[in-house]
């Protein structure tokens, strides 16, 4: 006799519930980095657009930044912390390779025995964690998932690189998803480009490190092919994300990509045909590059300056590190 197995049944639609945000608490003007690289403010505002970046002092880690996010997704979205039903944390700057982020997370909010873990897809990571959040809640393995990118990558800049360092920022974005009504993330489109695997990474290994042979591993690019990928390669995955959520550029509210250079932001709304009426995420020219936290903290500025653009329509589109990316459309909360 075969005995039929009991599966979860899950909500037909998920969605952004309810954002948080937390940047570093010392704000990093061009002017005090531009020695170390032998060049200029003009230099840095041109090639990136940044003005300033924040960064987080001395003792204050990226797990610290990811509860302050998290209490305020949390408190927003009015879900009660016991019915977080999983912690997914992208990072790549936790201070240890193991535990994880995520669990200490759980912890500190009140919301353990959820399960938790991280995901290190570097600056495509919140969009893998809100993949998965929805395929979560759609499957009934969980009713909410908090998501979170939390960075602290001043600690991985080398003050006298001139690739990558003065891009470096810190802080911490999070999301409350939970079951909808109607559709409010649609189907991602994710991958990877492990041919390009060198061209965004550490100076050195951890095993380098300790033999003496290499000095602390530091983040470091090559930056033409960077550019080259992110806008080409990353314009036709924006195009798909908007044909599989069945709308046209014409159809968003705010287009909010991965705050890697605002060359690569400004060449991408153009190449996929972005209408001016569409606002657009720019929050690396006061915060910096935050990788995983740089999406969700380019949402949070938004709304904040745009509250009209709650309910909206948002294409997401994280790339980096991997190379790796993923994009959805989103129902801003």
């Amino acid at each position: 006799m075969t005995v039929p197995v009991k599966q979860s049944v899950g909500h037909p639609y998920t969605r952004i519930l309810a954002l948080g945000a937390s940047r570093g608490d010392l704000v990093v003007p061009n002017s005090e980095l531009v020695e170390a690289i032998d060049s200029s403010d003009e230099w840095i505002r041109q090639r990136t657009g940044i003005i300033t970046r924040t960064r987080a002092r001395k003792g204050v880690d990226a797990i610290d930044l990811a509860e302050t996010a998290s209490r305020e997704a949390i408190e927003k979205s009015g879900v009660a912390p016991e019915k977080i039903g999983a912690v997914l944390v992208s990072t790549i700057s936790n201070v240890m390779v193991t535990p994880s982020m995520s669990s200490l997370l759980a912890e500190r909010l009140g919301v353990a025995p959820a399960p938790a873990y991280d995901i290190g897809a570097a600056c495509a990571g919140y969009t893998y964690g809100i993949a998965q959040a929805d395929a979560l809640i759609r499957a009934g393995a969980a009713e909410y998932v908090l998501v979170v990118g939390a960075e602290k990558l001043s600690q991985y800049a080398n003050p006298t690189d001139r690739s990558i360092s003065f891009l470096l920022a810190d802080g911490a974005g999070a999301a409350v998803v939970g079951p909808a009504d109607e559709p409010g993330i649609s189907a991602t489109i994710w991958g990877s480009d492990g041919s390009k695997w060198d061209a965004v990474g550490m100076s050195a290994t951890f095993e380098e490190y300790l033999d003496g042979v290499k000095p602390w591993p530091t983040m470091r690019q090559d930056g033409q092919v960077v550019f080259r990928w992110a806008v080409w390669e990353m314009a036709k995955v924006a195009k798909q994300a908007l044909e599989a959520a069945g709308i046209t550029a014409a159809d968003l509210a705010a287009f909010i990509p991965h705050q890697a250079n605002m060359r690569i932001i400004d060449e991408l709304a153009k190449q996929i045909g972005v209408p001016k009426t569409v606002q657009i995420g720019r929050d690396i020219e006061t915060t910096g590059n935050t990788s995983a936290a740089s999406i969700p903290l380019a949402t949070h500025r938004l709304l904040q300056e745009h509250p009209e653009l709650s309910g909206g329509l948002a294409l997401q589109i994280g790339f980096g590190a991997g190379l790796v990316y993923g994009a959805q459309v989103v129902r801003l909360p």
